[in-house]
């Protein structure tokens, strides 16, 4: 029998959202605040959704950030050295008030999930920059995303009612759960990801 390595954390994380949850959830949705993406922040969504950034469960909370950009890890000491976050303004972020549910779209104005807004916090972009690339300098390209990104951090689950939308690498595009299946069936003992 092969031994199945464990996810970081211990468990797999799955954000989508199916059935009646999900109809009610899209019916309601029309009714909330809505934040449009950036390129990255669908990215992390949907890494947090199919559980490639498990033990996430949603974009970082105030403790969770801190921790990471502090210690490069989580507060129970589970080692994550890149904060996964969603940024807005000012502005934009006194449209939301923590404990509500607001609309996460792409830019096309596609439906993806919501966030279940736990807290907003200012985001620290300076000291982000200075823990986690090691420098402020704005030629790194690391340092400039964290840079442009919004003032002001939202943390909170999420759940994602419509992965986004690929037209390219269909067939190689595997969710966490569908790879460790063909690790299985293959017999594969050892794998390399890069």
């Amino acid at each position: 029998m092969l031994n199945t390595i464990e996810p970081h954390g211990g468990k797999l994380i799955n954000r989508m959202i199916e059935g009646d949850e999900r109809e009610g959830l899209e019916k309601r949705a029309v009714e909330m605040k809505a934040i449009t993406l950036s390129y990255r922040e669908v990215s992390d969504l949907e890494m947090i959704a199919i559980g490639a950034f498990s033990p996430l469960e949603g974009f970082m909370c105030r403790d969770e950030y801190h921790s990471v950009i502090d210690n490069m890890k989580f507060c129970n000491g589970l080692p994550w050295t890149i904060p996964v976050t969603l940024s807005v303004s000012e502005g934009e972020a006194s449209n939301y008030k923590e404990g509500n549910d607001i609309v996460l779209n792409d830019e096309k104005g596609n439906l993806l999930g919501i966030l279940h807004l736990e807290e907003k916090y200012p985001h620290d972009k300076e000291k982000e920059a200075l823990e986690v690339y090691g420098t402020t300098e704005e030629d790194h390209p690391g340092v400039k995303k964290v840079y442009e990104m919004g003032d002001i951090l939202l943390g909170g689950k999420i759940s994602v009612i419509n992965k986004p939308v690929h037209d390219d690498f269909k067939e190689d595009r595997l969710d966490p759960i569908e790879t460790r299946k063909l690790f299985k069936e293959k017999g594969w003992r050892r794998v390399v990801g890069f």
